[in-house]
This record gives structure tokens, C-alpha cells and sequence, in this order.
């Protein structure tokens, strides 16, 4: 349940100005180099300095903590143009905003006082711990404890696909402080982690795709925390306060899918224009036409879906049943064009020296990542009938 207020959308001469900002900064800094990181999935430390710099650690934090205090709308827009390029960087300030949101949305005033100001400048970077080896989708079949000592908590468990999880330095973690509740969920109980004693980096996780950006695993042994860094201060909250931000996750993970979508059909036009067979462009062959048909739609269908999402969070709404849409429709958008793309590269398309190759690769996690789009069309179908009830 979105129980945010409403925010205000920006003076469009402001997004304008916002969004070609990030334009000019995509194709100067970014575009020369991402096949040169990608390939040798290295973190980019120079890009994370410009992003923190831009106030993208802080994109959805509000102003009174040093935050841009961005809408939704505009936050994803944002996503889409710099995904359309390079989707995994997106991830770096993401899951780092998601902790956000969770001590912003949910935090003593002492946490936000604490954490979110130096959150919002990227002094520190962190992220969103809940998946482990057996919980992903189902958060509540997590194991991870934290055991009341004194005035301590003690944890022990491990995490895993954590981004952020190498060079980040605080997060957002789920654990059981009652394993034996029923129902399950609360027992759960949401945790700020810094790094310390007793939390360590397992392994880096290596991927398919999504380069760059490091998915680690956490592991907790005898990890002992101050009592007053449970979110929110009362026990058995974590679990809603864990999915009370995925609804923005979701528009995220949507809003990357659109950039991907389209990034794929910008490369397939223009190389479609380029390469001749049999005397003429093959972008005046009927096939192609018919694929590129059906990707400007996907396209264009996949940014209205995720824009509608993100307007009604931004009025404050309950948006899980379009937000839901979005993440589904947009990620397999992404997942179909970058396919469509590839094959109208022909052979090439299958080169590292060609940039849909990436997207190939990274458009599978968007049908991942923030819920399964299994889940996604269970939730959809669930909420559809639940608003359209027989009387």
C-alpha cells in the first residue's frame, strides 16, 4: 500500500531541463565506455561519482533531508533514458533508494535525522537485503534471526543477489525476530545494518548480464546492532515495511524495461536503414517492417503503462495493480525487442562489438528482478477481481 503523500509533479520547463541534463551526460560520459565496463564488469567509479554529484542517490528523498524530493514520474524517466544506454548503473542508485524509502517512509524522526541526509549526498551507499538461498519471492520463508540481547540485537543468517552488496556500507535488512509467529509475516522485523563486526561480503555473484554493478552475498555471524536501529522501532513491522516500497521498485524495474525496450528499437532502426540486401535497405523489406511494427508499439505501450503507475504514486493512490502491469508489460517488452533487435542484426547482432548484444543479456532480469512476472500476473488478476467484485 503506497501511504506516501501525495507529491508534486515538476514545472515541465524544470523536467526539460532535468532530463537533458541526463541526455547530454548519457552520450557524452556514458556511451563511449559501457562496452569497455560491461565486458570486463567492472564497477564504475567514475560514473557513481557524477551520479552522486547529479543528487541521484538522493532522486526520491525529500528536500528537508537533502534530497532532489523527485516524483515518480520524473524518477522514472530518468531510468528509462539512461537504461535505454546502460541498465545496469541503474541499479546502483536504486536498490541504494530503496533503503531510502524504507527509513524515509517508515523510520523514528532520530533515523531519518541519522541516515537520510547522508543517503541523499551518496556519502553513504547501501541498499535493500531480503532475498536468501531459500526466500526470494516468498520473503516470508526467510531464516536470517535477530535475537534480543540487552540493549543489542544479534544476527545470524545469510543474504544473497544483493546489489550493492560489495561497495555499499549500510542496508536495509530483513530478518525473523520471532521465527515461530503465525502468521508468518509477523515475525518479521526491518533492520539498518551498517558494516561491522560480524557482517561480511561471502562472494561476488557473477551474472549473465546486468555487469558492472556488484550481486553479492551477505553473511551474518554473531552481527550485534544497537536496538534503536529497528526501522520504525516496534518489532514484527518488517514485512510490510519491506514491500511497502516495492510498489516504486516495480515502476523502477518497469521503467528500466522501457529504456531497454526502446534503446533495442532505436539500434534496430538505425542499423535497419544502414545494411543493404539485395539492392536496397533492409528497413524497406516487409519483414522487418513487421517487426519494427510491433516494437514501436511495445514500446510506446510500455512507457505509458509505467508512466500511469508512477502518476498515481505520485497522488498518494494504492498502486500494486499498476504497478504491477507496468513491471510485467514493460519487462517483457524489454525481453521481446531486445530479441527482435538481435535478429534483425543478423550475425552481427551476435558480436560483442554490437550493442544489443548487452541488452540481449540484460533485458532477462527485468522479468526477475522486484517479483517473478509469474507473481506479477497473480497479483494483477488477484487485485482485478478483488475491484470488480459480483456484487
Amino acid at each position: 500500500m503506497n501511504d506516501s503523500p501525495a507529491k508534486r509533479r515538476l514545472d515541465p520547463d524544470e523536467e526539460a531541463l532535468l532530463l537533458g541534463t541526463i541526455d547530454r551526460w548519457v552520450e557524452r560520459d556514458i556511451r563511449p565506455i559501457v562496452k569497455e565496463y560491461d565486458h570486463a564488469d567492472r564497477w564504475p567509479d567514475e560514473v557513481v561519482a557524477r551520479m552522486a554529484e547529479f543528487g541521484l542517490f538522493g532522486a526520491t528523498v525529500g528536500p528537508e533531508y537533502g534530497g532532489l524530493g523527485l516524483p515518480a514520474t520524473t524518477y522514472a524517466k530518468i531510468v528509462m533514458r539512461i537504461s535505454s544506454v546502460w541498465m545496469a548503473i541503474t541499479g546502483i542508485f536504486n536498490s541504494h533508494l530503496m533503503l531510502a524509502l524504507a527509513i524515509e517512509k517508515f523510520g523514528t524522526p532520530e533515523q531519518k535525522r541519522a541516515w537520510l541526509p547522508k543517503l541523499a549526498t551518496g556519502e553513504v551507499r547501501g541498499g535493500l537485503a531480503l532475498t536468501e538461498p531459500d526466500a526470494g519471492t516468498d520473503l516470508q520463508g526467510i531464516r536470517m534471526t535477530a535475537k534480543r540481547d540487552g540493549g543489542d540485537y544479534v544476527i545470524n543468517g545469510t543474504k544473497t543477489w544483493i546489489s550493492n552488496g560489495i561497495h555499499g556500507s549500510v542496508f536495509a535488512l530483513l530478518v525473523k525476530t520471532d521465527p515461530h509467529a503465525e502468521p508468518r509475516h509477523k515475525g518479521m522485523s526491518l533492520f539498518i545494518a551498517p558494516s561491522g563486526p560480524g557482517f561480511r561480503v561471502g562472494r561476488k555473484l557473477e551474472k549473465l548480464g546486468y555487469k558492472s554493478i556488484d550481486s553479492a552475498e551477505l553473511v551474518f555471524e554473531d552481527y550485534r546492532i544497537p536496538a534503536d536501529r529497528l526501522i520504525g522501532g516496534v518489532e514484527g513491522q518488517g514485512f510490510y515495511q519491506a514491500t511497502g516500497g516495492l510498489e516504486l521498485g516495480r515502476i523502477n524495474v518497469a521503467a528500466r524495461g522501457v529504456g531497454i525496450a526502446e534503446g533495442a528499437l532505436e539500434l534496430a532502426t538505425n542499423y535497419a536503414q544502414l545494411r543493404r540486401t539485395f539492392g536496397k535497405p533492409i528497413a524497406e523489406h516487409q519483414a522487418i517492417q513487421l517487426k519494427i511494427g510491433e516494437m514501436v508499439t511495445r514500446a510506446r505501450a510500455a512507457r505509458l503503462l509505467t508512466l500511469d503507475a508512477a502518476e498515481a504514486f505520485d497522488r498518494g493512490e494504492r498502486c500494486d495493480l499498476q504497478a504491477g502491469m507496468a513491471k510485467y508489460f514493460a519487462s517483457e517488452a524489454a525481453l521481446e525487442n531486445s530479441i527482435e533487435s538481435m535478429r534483425i542484426h543478423g550475425g552481427y547482432g551476435y558480436s560483442r562489438e554490437f550493442d544489443i548484444e548487452r541488452l540481449y543479456r540484460d533485458a532477462p532480469l527485468t522479468c526477475i528482478g522486484e517479483g517473478t512476472n509469474e507473481m506479477q500476473r497473480i497479483i494483477i488478476a488477484r487485485q482485478w477481481i478483488k475491484r470488480n467484485a459480483v456484487a
